[in-house]
This record gives structure tokens, sequence and C-alpha cells, in this order.
């Protein structure tokens, strides 16, 4: 497969959403809630949770494709391999896909720079 492929082997199964949302740590932004984890398997795995409360089932398919082919594109910036669950809040589906894409940047900008502090701090850089 491809550099920017989304195969089965990285999407998070329901025990990884449940174990991520206990154990995860949290980034927060307007559009947009990240879990995230070091799961130790040395590829990035993707998780999407967009709610009723964002929109009709369109608005919510579109969200979760968006948030999907950003994953895609920016997976190999997660060099250690985590997993991460994406939730969309609401109001996400009244962006437009640029909007959607910049805040997705800014937050997982965010979750890189945590990444890179923490293995850092642990002496694994």
């Amino acid at each position: 497969m491809g550099a920017f492929s989304f195969p089965k082997g990285e999407r998070l199964r329901t025990r990884d959403f449940k174990k991520l949302s206990r154990d995860g740590k949290k980034l927060n932004s307007n559009y947009f809630l990240i879990l995230y984890s070091h799961n130790g398997l040395g590829k990035s795995r993707l998780g999407v949770t967009v709610s009723k409360r964002v929109g009709r089932a369109v608005a919510r398919n579109r969200v979760k494709r968006l948030v999907r082919e950003h994953f895609r594109h920016h997976k190999a910036e997660l060099k250690d391999g985590y997993d991460v669950n994406v939730i969309a809040k609401s109001g996400s589906s009244e962006l437009s896909s640029r909007e959607i894409t910049k805040a997705l940047d800014a937050v997982f900008r965010d979750m890189l720079r945590k990444c890179d502090d923490e293995a850092f701090s642990a002496g694994t850089h």
C-alpha cells in the first residue's frame, strides 16, 4: 500500500476507543477534541467519533471523510505510533473544507509538539 493509504490495520477498534477514552491524553480546540496515546505498535491508528449533535448523516460523513483524509496525509509525522481518536464537536459540520483542515492542522500540531516534549522528557528522542 502507498504512503497515503488508510488500511484496516490503521483503524481503531472498539476496545481501543474505550482504552483511549480511559487512559489517553486530551487536546481541546473549538471544533475537535483529540484523545491520543502512544501505542507501541510502530504505526499510528485513527478513530473518528461524530455524534448526531454535529448534524445529519451527510454532514457527519463529510466531517469523518475530511478527518480521515487529513490523517492520511499527516500520519507519517507520528513516527513512534500513536492511537488517535478525533471527536468532532457541534459546529464542525458548518465549516468549509479549508476551515476543517486548518482546525485539524492546529490540533495535530499541538499534539505533535506534546508528543515530542513527552519523548524528549522520557529520553527517547
